[in-house]
């Protein structure tokens, strides 16, 4: 079990995705996300939602993120965080926050 003094080091924020690439390169079928989470700076994301959302359905979309893990090589690309989705099947369903908010935003 996971104690609550840990679950507080996780890092949740809130950023809007700028961009979205395709990720050929992938051993799974992905996009690579551009993400701004304000004063945090601009991350980017790999993420396997290649089924539930097209480009330009994202783009300017919000998106809860953990932004404090290591950075991972996926193929030739860096991902700087991680994008919190729900899944169903093999489908992904991004988290979002229900209203507007600022990039960077504390998730809790």
């Amino acid at each position: 079990m996971l104690d609550f003094d840990n679950f507080e080091q996780v890092d949740f924020r809130v950023g809007t995705v700028l961009e979205v690439n395709e990720f050929p390169e992938a051993k799974k079928p992905a996009l690579q996300l551009t993400i701004d989470f304000g004063h945090l700076g601009i991350l980017k994301s790999s993420a396997q939602i290649t089924t539930t959302y097209s480009i330009t359905e994202l783009i300017g979309r919000q998106v809860v993120a953990v932004i404090n893990f290591p950075v991972k090589i996926i193929a030739n690309f860096k991902s700087q965080c991680l994008v919190l989705g729900a899944t169903q099947g093999n489908d992904v369903f991004l988290l979002s926050p229900q209203a507007s908010l600022t990039n960077g935003q504390v998730v809790r």
